[in-house]
């Protein structure tokens, strides 16, 4: 395989899979040999990473990067198969949210994930899958799921648009759509949800979500001005597991009375006996969130009464496949799921209005991204009307990458593994 540059002038650097790290720009990976499965007419010839910080706009507390760096962190990944036709991911590591970096997300996507896929059949996602189990190991649950869940989205693109079909389509499901959005509340002052909700409100939309924990008396005062403010709005509660489990079971009831509807990952996920017995009070339907990765531990969490339903993130849970599992047991379970992200940008956003829409999500979504991100990498970016927002439609995630947009977003994103 040659040197080369793309039309747009994307740098590209060609590593063997075993290549030392790489500090800014794209890393491709390159195998001699092909492996079994699938069609074995197209192989993944190459994998590029492009490490990129998205601009923002307001306040939100993920955000934060090191050395005073602030953004949407996101690794764009291009997957090649050796016909041209090209499939695109995105990895969205958030440090705040999880031990996932940037940094972390290209190491092991160069090292060790990408690697095992190049010479695979890209239509072949359950043996891709495999590969990945076997290339690194699992902790508690999948090992380095956002990261991961990157080459998953891009293997369903790239396996759609050699099909020629959507992804709802891969699955046999209708498109659906379009999606309601919710709009955010991360505020830090009582003084500052009035315009926060009219800010929202401008925008079109008509239900909120509110970040709550660690101070449960601030939060039930925040939801109950909420709901005066959104009578008639779905107001979901999200303390991304910043409760105790005493703190918990005092406010879950409270937040019920100040009108909040369901609430989201009240502590932290290895607390299973404070799950237990938060569902069991019963005061609030409880939805666990970081601490499901995997269909096993759903189950798991399921046969021990631990939860009424679970928001799903697909690049929370290393990609669609995983994902699309989790649904289907919570579907067949009678238990709840909303629709949710991490402030995904457009790539990932992409998948995961694919996957809500085939599955017909009903209740407004948390994907934030419309409200908090200002660029995009996309030649025609996603269509939202107000607080509606379309599936995409067409083989594979739906979207074209404007790799022009790209390379200007990687030029000006700090070196991977060097401080500002």
């Amino acid at each position: 395989m040659k040197k080369e540059t793309s039309d747009q002038g994307l740098p590209r650097r060609e590593f063997l899979t075993a290549s030392a790290a790489t500090a800014l720009g794209s890393a491709a990976l390159a195998a001699g040999a092909v492996t079994d499965g699938g069609s074995g007419n197209v192989k993944i010839e190459r994998i590029d990473l492009f490490p990129t910080r998205y601009r923002t706009v307001g306040f939100f507390k993920f955000f934060q990067g090191p050395g005073g760096s602030y953004g949407r962190a996101a690794v764009t990944l291009k997957i090649t198969a050796d016909d041209g036709t090209v499939g695109w991911g995105q990895s969205v590591p958030v440090a705040r949210w999880s031990y996932e970096t940037l940094d972390t997300s290209m190491i092991v996507l160069r090292d060790y994930l990408a690697p095992v896929l190049v010479g695979r059949d890209p239509v072949d996602i359950a043996g891709a899958q495999a590969a990945m189990d076997k290339a690194l190991a699992p902790a508690f649950t999948t090992g380095m799921p956002i990261a991961r869940a990157g080459l998953d989205i891009a293997l369903h693109d790239l396996a759609g648009k050699l099909t020629g079909r959507s992804l709802a389509k891969m699955w046999g499901l209708p498109r659906g759509g379009p999606l309601q959005l919710s709009w955010t509340i991360n505020a830090r002052t009582l003084d500052e949800v009035d315009k926060l909700i009219d800010t929202g409100r401008k925008r079109g939309y008509r239900n909120f979500n509110i970040k709550v924990a660690p101070d449960p008396k601030f939060d039930v005062q925040l939801a109950a001005r909420v709901r005066r403010l959104v009578p008639n709005g779905f107001l979901w509660a999200d303390a991304n597991g910043g409760y105790s489990p005493a703190e918990a079971l005092e406010v879950a009831p409270k937040l019920a009375d100040a009108g909040v509807d369901v609430l989201e990952a009240p502590l932290r996920p290895n607390r299973l006996s404070g799950y237990r017995a938060l569902k069991k009070q019963g005061a609030l339907p409880i939805l666990m969130d970081e601490g499901v990765v995997s269909p096993v531990e759903l189950e798991e969490f399921i046969r021990l009464g631990m939860l009424d339903g679970v928001a799903m993130k697909p690049s929370r849970t290393a990609g669609l496949s995983s994902a699309k599992r989790q649904i289907e047991i919570l579907r067949d379970a009678g238990l709840m799921w909303l629709g949710s992200g991490l402030c995904d940008p457009d790539v990932s956003l992409a998948a995961t209005l694919c996957l809500f829409g085939a599955f017909g999500l009903k209740k407004p979504a948390a994907l934030n991204a419309p409200q908090f991100l200002t660029e995009d990498i996309l030649k025609e970016p996603l269509k939202i009307d107000g607080d509606m927002i379309e599936v995409p439609d067409g083989p594979g995630l739906g979207i074209e990458v404007d790799e022009a947009k790209l390379a200007a977003m990687v030029k000006k994103t700090r070196p991977v593994g060097k401080r500002e």
